[in-house]
C-alpha cells in the first residue's frame, strides 16, 4: 500500500520545466547552439550564405496570413484535445483547456523528443483536474493515436498521389512510396495493438506469482493493456464521426492549419510549390522531430525539412529561407504565451486542489474507458 502511494505522489508531483531555471538554462543554451548550427554554419557549408539575408524581402502579407494559420493551427489543438481528453469526461472551462494545450505544447518544444514532456505535463494536468490514473494514461493514447493517425494517413495519400501522377511534382521514390509504406506498417502494428483483450492485465496477473517477479509482470501487463485500451478508444472516435467531430476535426485542422503556415511561407518570397509537394515535405521532415538529443526537434525538423524539399528538386536558398520563416512562426512563436499559460495553469491547480476536486466515480471511469458514450 505504502509502494502505491510513494508512486502516485510521484505521478502527480508538478512538472518542474518552467519552474527550474537551471533546466531552463540548460535548454535555452541547447537550443541556442543547435539554431547557430543550423541557420549560421549549414548555409556556409552549403554555399547559401544570402539566403537568410532573404528573409527581409518576404511579403509581410503573406507572413501574416502564415500567423493566422497559427492561430487557426492551436485552436484546432485544443479541439482536438477536449474531443478526445475531455469531451464528456471531465467538463473543463475552455480556459483551463487553453491552459493546458498550451502549456503542453510549450513543453513539447522545450523539453524532450517526440513530445514526452508535453505528454508528462499534460498527464499531470488530467490527474489534478480529477482524471482517474489508468483512464488519463488512456485518453492520452487515444489523442496521440487521433493525432499521428491522420499524420499516417496523410504520409500514405499524398506519397501514392504523387508517385503515380495525380498530384503535381516530382516524386522520388524515398520520398513517396517508402514513406507511405512505413506509415502504412506502422498503423497495421497500431490496429493489431487495439486487439489486446480489455482484461489482459488481469488474464496475466492470474498466471503469475505473488512473488517479486510476479509483481514486476503485472505492473509491465498495465502498458499493453492501457496501449489497447487507448487504441480503442481512439478507433471509437474515427468509426463514429458525429461523435467524435471534435477530436476528427481538431487533428485534421491541427496538420492542415501547419502545412497552410508553410505554404504561406514559400508564397511569402514567391516560391511555386505544389501543395502535395508541400504536404508531403511538410510530414517527412516532421520525422525528425523523433530525433533524441534535439530539444523538441529543434535543427533536426529544421534540416530534414529542408532535405525533404531538396529531394523533392527544390532550390537549396529558396528553401532555407522559406523553412526558416515556417519554423520562427510555427515553432517559436507560441512559446512564449506557453511559457505563460503554464503559470497559470499552476494556478489553476491550485484552485482545484483547494476546491477538493475528486477523481470521477468508477461507474463514470468505467463507462468512459473503453468506448465513446451516447451517439457512438
Amino acid at each position: 500500500m505504502r509502494e502505491e502511494q510513494t508512486e502516485e505522489m510521484i505521478e502527480e508531483a508538478e512538472p518542474s520545466f518552467f519552474a527550474d531555471p537551471k533546466r531552463l538554462l540548460q535548454t535555452v543554451a541547447a537550443v541556442f547552439l543547435l539554431t547557430i548550427v543550423i541557420y549560421v554554419l549549414l548555409p556556409k557549408v552549403l554555399d547559401l550564405q544570402g539566403a537568410i539575408g532573404q528573409i527581409e524581402d518576404g511579403d509581410p502579407r503573406w507572413i501574416a496570413i502564415a500567423i493566422g494559420f497559427n492561430v487557426v493551427a492551436f485552436g484546432a489543438y485544443v479541439a482536438l484535445f477536449r474531443g478526445v481528453v475531455a469531451e464528456k469526461v471531465l467538463h473543463l472551462e475552455w480556459h483551463a483547456l487553453y491552459q493546458i494545450t498550451m502549456a503542453g505544447l510549450a513543453a513539447t518544444r522545450l523539453f524532450s523528443a517526440g513530445g514526452a514532456g508535453g505528454i508528462l505535463l499534460t498527464y499531470w494536468a488530467l490527474r489534478k483536474a480529477g482524471m482517474e490514473r489508468r483512464q488519463s494514461a488512456c485518453r492520452m493514447i487515444a489523442f496521440l493515436v487521433v493525432l499521428y493517425g491522420v499524420y499516417m494517413l496523410a504520409l500514405i495519400v499524398f506519397g501514392t498521389l504523387l508517385r503515380v501522377g495525380v498530384l503535381p511534382g516530382e516524386a522520388p521514390v524515398s520520398v513517396t512510396i517508402v514513406p507511405a509504406a512505413l506509415a502504412g506498417v506502422v498503423i497495421v502494428l497500431v490496429l493489431l495493438i487495439s486487439f489486446l483483450p480489455q482484461d489482459f492485465e488481469r488474464r496475466i496477473e492470474r498466471h503469475t506469482s505473488e512473488g517479486f517477479f510476479g509483481k514486476l509482470v503485472g505492473k509491465l501487463a498495465t502498458a499493453p493493456a492501457t496501449l489497447g485500451s487507448g487504441t480503442r478508444t481512439a478507433i471509437a472516435f474515427m468509426r463514429h464521426p458525429s461523435s467524435g467531430v471534435l477530436a476528427i476535426g481538431g487533428a485534421v485542422g491541427f496538420w492542415a492549419a501547419n502545412i497552410g503556415i508553410l505554404w504561406a511561407s514559400f508564397q511569402a518570397f514567391d516560391v511555386s510549390v505544389p501543395l502535395g509537394v508541400v504536404v508531403q515535405a511538410f510530414f517527412i521532415g516532421m520525422i525528425a522531430n523523433l530525433f533524441p538529443l534535439a530539444p523538441g526537434g529543434v535543427g533536426a525538423v529544421d534540416a530534414g525539412m529542408i532535405g525533404a524539399f531538396s529531394l523533392f528538386g527544390l532550390p537549396g536558398d529558396k528553401i532555407f529561407v522559406a523553412v526558416l520563416t515556417y519554423r520562427v512562426i510555427a515553432f517559436w512563436l507560441p512559446i512564449p504565451p506557453g511559457i505563460i499559460a503554464f503559470f497559470q495553469l499552476r494556478k489553476t491547480v491550485s484552485r482545484w486542489e483547494a476546491e477538493g476536486r475528486e477523481v470521477p466515480d468508477t461507474i463514470e471511469v468505467a463507462a468512459a474507458h473503453d468506448a465513446i458514450p451516447a451517439s457512438s
